[in-house]
């Protein structure tokens, strides 16, 4: 698997940084998979995760390079999505705010269970999760303010707000979502897996 997991890692992301409609916007899109890919490269043995997360990360980091290649407002297919539904905007964006939510959520859990930072109930689990989603998209929110504050005109493609004046709350809102999701669709699983690391 992990054999698998670097060659789509590394193909993707070569075909990513081939000729991506704004280098700039690619760097900025694509730095969290690397510092990620780097995170993961050392503590793997140390500290492996499960299979699920692996994945998840994987899709992550897919959804970064996706965006990346082609800055967030202009994926293709979220292009025709816009005008088969009439919207006003491309949404891809929400995709990776959503993931922001869903993956890191796992994450967190699968960081706090097997740490034993936590020994409260599920209820206290699940909260302390979410309040890191939340932090995590705030923060998020701010580097991209702070990349506009400090690159000017060239961060538009970065931000990707597309004239939309609630993108920040909705972009949180949607982490918040993917969270919440994410601790019920695959709870369950992920237990299970844990129990085997």
């Amino acid at each position: 698997m992990k054999i698998a997991w670097i060659i789509i890692f590394t193909v993707v992301l070569l075909w990513s940084g081939y000729q991506p409609k704004d280098t700039f916007t690619w760097f900025l899109e694509v730095l969290p998979a690397l510092i990620g890919f780097v995170l993961l490269v050392f503590a793997h043995k140390k500290f492996p995760l499960t299979p699920l997360l692996y994945t998840l990360i994987l899709i992550h980091m897919i959804i970064l390079m996706v965006g990346g290649h082609y800055t967030y407002a202009e994926v293709p297919l979220f292009d025709t999505i816009k005008e088969m539904f009439d919207q006003t905007r491309n949404n891809y964006d929400k995709v990776g705010h959503f993931a922001q939510g869903f993956i890191p959520a796992i994450l967190a859990r699968e960081i706090l269970i097997r740490k034993e930072v936590l020994s409260a109930s599920k209820i206290w689990l699940n909260y302390i999760i979410l309040s890191i989603i939340l932090a995590f998209s705030a923060f998020y929110e701010l580097i991209e303010w702070w990349v506009a504050l400090s690159s000017g005109e060239d961060a538009e493609a970065f931000l990707g707000t597309q004239g939309y004046v609630w993108d920040t709350q909705s972009d949180m809102g949607f982490a918040l979502l993917g969270g919440i999701l994410a601790l019920i669709i695959l709870s369950r699983l992920h237990d299970k897996q844990l129990r085997k690391v």
